[in-house]
């Protein structure tokens, strides 16, 4: 196997322009960076399209399906390709999974009561990176991005996660279809709010079909979680901040839920 050795060669260079294009181009795809993301990857499905790595390869034959190209590289070649400092020796191409609405309900279909998690506008990719983590340790079923402004398989959002982004089910919609679709399932909305008339979030049944909302730092959630069909969840604050970061906010109310289920 030959080894790449320029940052001039044209594979290296579509592999740039995916770090840096955020459109990315046709067909859609991303990159992974290390071991354990890619490997997590290729155990959830992901199609891993290329591999490009300095590891020998009796190590690199883990992360690789029927079908993905090898590319060995120089180590300035795979630091261009990479992600910040962090480098495993291995970077991955992967084309971006189906997150079709109807994939999501398949996927979720099984969930006699399902918990899934609504992002209302998330701004960082690290933050949905961090509730994906915390939704895949609860046991939610399903992540839905409401009106969002960043992509769930962002460099930043695959680390945070650590790789359990490419395990929960995402499905992206406006924030409105959202709504809809949950109530046309009957869906209990409980939506975290700073309000004084929210409901502590230990008085809300979870064990019910629901629907956590989560809103950005920034904004918070737009008044269609306000409405009297949303059960207003509110985190008790003692201290002199009026809020909580949205991903640690998500783990309390993701594993109050579990706490509420394992009672049953």
């Amino acid at each position: 196997m030959s080894v790449l050795t320029s940052l001039s060669n044209p594979k290296v260079k579509e592999a740039v322009k995916l770090r840096s294009n955020p459109c990315r181009r046709q067909p859609r795809r991303f990159l992974i960076d290390g071991q354990r993301e890619i490997l997590r990857a290729v155990q959830s499905g992901i199609s891993i399209v290329e591999i490009f790595t300095v590891l020998p390869p009796q190590e690199f034959g883990k992360f690789t399906i029927s079908g993905t190209a090898v590319y060995q590289v120089t180590a300035p070649v795979l630091n261009k390709i990479a992600f910040g400092e962090r480098n495993e020796g291995i970077v991955a191409v992967a084309e971006e999974p189906d997150c079709s609405l109807e994939l999501f309900e398949t996927k979720i279909a099984a969930a006699v009561s399902p918990l899934l998690a609504v992002i209302e506008k998330p701004e960082k990719p690290g933050n949905i990176g961090a509730v994906f983590r915390s939704a895949d340790g609860a046991g939610v079923c399903g992540i839905m991005l409401a009106d969002t402004r960043v992509h769930p398989f962002h460099a930043n959002a695959i680390r945070s996660s650590m790789g359990t982004v490419f395990h929960v089910p995402v499905v992206s919609r406006s924030a409105a279809d959202v709504k809809r679709w949950l109530q046309d399932r009957h869906i209990q909305i409980a939506a975290a709010w700073c309000s004084g008339t929210a409901v502590k979030y230990t008085e809300v049944d979870f064990r019910k079909p629901t629907a956590v909302v989560l809103g950005n730092e920034a904004e918070g959630l737009s008044p269609l979680w306000g409405e009297n069909d949303v059960i207003k969840v509110t985190l008790p604050m003692s201290g002199i901040a009026d809020s909580l970061n949205v991903s640690a906010a998500a783990g309390i109310l993701f594993y109050e839920a579990q706490r509420q289920r394992s009672l049953r």
